[in-house]
């Protein structure tokens, strides 16, 4: 297993990240991981900086509560930002660190054209050095936590430049770079790319987390082999939170059950109100079916569901 990653006063013991997925790792499902691996270092959704100000302004009331958390309530956390002002960066970096974050990560590797085209950010950094270089700087000078980032290997194909942007960021102050194994234009089509991910983590002046189809133990003795300094798990913890456990060695649930995933259900409604918290479990539950027997004919009759515990029946009906 890796060895322990230091960032400045913080220790990250088994450095088996769960990866910041968007729409998926609110506080629930964070919940539920925890559950599932306590020690894991854990990653918040991607959070925008511009909303995350903006709905802190007095006397607005947005009724979104996502991303107002208490951090220090959930052990070992990091809360991805990401935006193109270093500024407002800077600012929301203090908000998160005063609710409790372990440590501020900066995404420099969304592909999504509203954030990595019209909004400069996410993958845009990946052709924009001397501004990533900026953010991390106002991000570092502005909290007293751990600074880190999470990239890819680089635009396209033709610019795999990755090696640069972990330089310049790491003059500035950040303390790991977290590499995506595919390029903006690939999104999350084909395999990711270990060799060349290591090609960065060979020219990195700081430690190097690799991420990208990572989904058995045998990935983690593979990259560990490679001379990565850990690992981050994404997708393939869709209706799957035991396998941080599994993959990180400290799991203490390996088995799937209605009784968990009624949890994530019960978890899911209390912070998002049943209106809002049925429709957005369909996924998960959806997620959790997959590869069972009937997990078809589920997801069709759960994806009609609109009351709460005609959902949790037909849960408890299909995983018992």
């Amino acid at each position: 297993m890796f060895k322990p990653l230091h960032l400045k006063n913080l220790i990250i013991s088994t450095p088996v990240f769960a990866a910041p997925l968007a729409g998926i790792t609110d506080r629930p499902y964070r919940a539920i991981l925890r559950k599932c691996a306590p020690g894991a270092p854990l990653l918040t959704e991607m959070i925008s900086c511009h909303s995350l100000i903006h709905n802190r302004k007095p006397g607005l009331t947005t009724g979104n509560n996502r991303n107002f958390d208490n951090y220090a309530e959930e052990g070992l956390i990091g809360a991805q930002i990401f935006g193109a002002d270093p500024a407002v960066m800077a600012e929301g970096a203090k908000i998160l660190e005063h609710s409790g974050a372990s440590w501020i990560d900066i995404n420099m590797g969304c592909p999504v054209p509203k954030v990595a085209t019209k909004g400069g950010a996410g993958a845009f950094l990946t052709r924009d050095h001397k501004l990533a270089g900026r953010i991390v700087d106002a991000v570092v000078r502005a909290v007293k936590i751990p600074v880190t980032i999470k990239t890819r290997l680089g635009w396209d194909a033709n610019s795999l430049n990755s090696a640069e942007l972990v330089r310049i960021c790491a003059d500035n102050g950040a303390c790991i770079a977290t590499i995506h194994g595919r390029t903006r234009a690939q999104g999350y089509a084909g395999l990711a790319d270990r060799g060349k991910s290591f090609d960065i983590k060979r020219a990195s002046p700081i430690p190097v987390v690799y991420n990208g189809d990572i989904k058995t133990v045998q990935d983690i003795i593979e990259i560990e082999k490679m001379g990565f300094d850990g690992t981050m798990v994404g997708r393939a913890l869709l209706g799957n939170p035991w396998l941080l456990g599994e993959l990180s060695g400290n799991s203490t649930l390996n088995t799937q059950h209605s009784t968990f995933i009624l949890e994530h259900l019960a978890l899911t409604l209390s912070y998002y109100g049943v209106k809002a918290g049925v429709p957005l479990f369909r996924k998960h539950a959806a997620w959790y079916s997959a590869g069972r027997p009937g997990g078809a004919e589920f997801r069709v009759r759960i994806n009609q569901i609109l009351d709460p515990v005609e959902m949790e029946n037909e849960i408890k009906r299909f995983f018992s």
